[in-house]
């Protein structure tokens, strides 16, 4: 149980792909130690974590646990209508794997947050995850010429939009428990400089730490749609496109964690994930616990992400160990 990383693994774009590389580290240090688990260790990496280009987030992991079907995923398209499974066909990404059971699911990741950095804290141990609704919206209203067309007559589409960007934010700094909300993505149409928007696509993404109060959050915020259909002249459809409760990971691995970073001598805290990570859905079909270590400036999602190569390093050790409190140790092979 004595086993740890001697190399350190070096700065940069870490974000998912840290989880994947940690995964590796692992397996590469139980192998060059002659370390043999009682229980099969394997590493994953999950397709369309991020839900950028294709919706539903977490596809991968989604379809591993029961909650897509792999039919209604790779049937999903961009805005360029590419389906999922013609965009996986040309890079010779679409796979057969089968899934299969898990005995228990570890994944490691940077904060995506500024708490640790801000607390010069190594590992976070986490809890669990905020819960999130994801929206479509729709708002449709007249293209008409700046020029002629009266204030008081317009069907403005992007002045509701703006209006439910002002509301979103309301709801998230006035709701308790964590909460937050997110307009990301807005397409104005005709996007012309002397007409007024008669059509606009946007997103809103609400989270909570518990379902309840995430609920009313959701009511809170279709209240403010009728509201503000009626103001404007508008019509706003609002369509729901991901939803997930929160969830809790599971006490005796995130124990596992927290005993690992002792054992270190990391400083360590507990903490919630305001991401959506694979582990949400897995910590459905297994028991699930993350790692996470700290991000400069808190900054993810954006081309000046980095961490720190001790920092990244700190996260490989600790998951070796709680990995091998769970698989278990046999004997150590013979060298070669």
């Amino acid at each position: 149980m004595g086993s740890h990383l001697d190399s350190q693994p070096s700065g940069g774009k870490f974000d998912g792909a840290y989880g994947v590389m940690a995964g590796l580290e692992v397996l590469r240090t139980l192998n060059d130690t002659g370390v043999r688990t009682r229980a099969p260790m394997e590493v994953v990496s999950w397709t369309n974590e991020e839900g950028s280009r294709f919706t539903p987030v977490l596809m991968g992991s989604g379809v591993f646990s029961g909650v897509f079907t792999l039919e209604h995923v790779r049937a999903q398209k961009d805005l360029e209508g590419v389906s999922v499974g013609d965009a996986l066909s040309q890079i010779g990404y679409a796979g057969s794997a089968r899934p299969h059971k898990l005995g228990a699911y570890f994944e490691a990741h940077i904060e995506q947050g500024p708490v640790l950095e801000d607390t010069k804290t190594t590992i976070g141990v986490v809890q669990g995850a905020l819960g999130q609704r994801w929206f479509d919206v729709a708002i449709a209203g007249q293209d008409s010429h700046a020029g002629p067309t009266p204030m008081e007559t317009r069907k403005d589409a992007l002045l509701a939009a703006s209006r439910l960007v002002l509301e979103v934010n309301r709801i998230a700094t006035t709701f308790p428990d964590y909460a937050r909300g997110t307009v990301g993505f807005m397409q104005v149409k005709p996007n012309s400089r002397n007409v007024v928007p008669g059509d606009v696509h946007m997103t809103v993404d609400l989270r909570n730490a518990k379902d309840a109060t995430l609920s009313a959050m959701v009511d809170e915020l279709k209240r403010k749609v009728v509201a503000i259909a009626k103001e404007t002249r508008t019509e706003i459809a609002l369509a729901e496109v991901v939803y997930f409760p929160p969830s809790e990971f599971a006490p005796d691995l995130v124990a596992s964690v927290r005993e690992g970073s002792k054992a270190f001598g990391y400083s360590h805290r507990d903490i919630v994930s305001g991401a959506a990570h694979d582990a949400v859905y897995m910590a459905r079909i297994a028991p699930t616990a993350m790692v996470f270590v700290p991000c400069e400036g808190g900054i993810s999602h954006n081309e000046i992400e980095n961490a720190r190569p001790e920092d990244l390093a700190a996260g490989c050790n600790v998951l070796l160990q709680a990995a091998l409190r769970c698989a278990q140790v046999g004997k150590k092979e013979p060298s070669a």
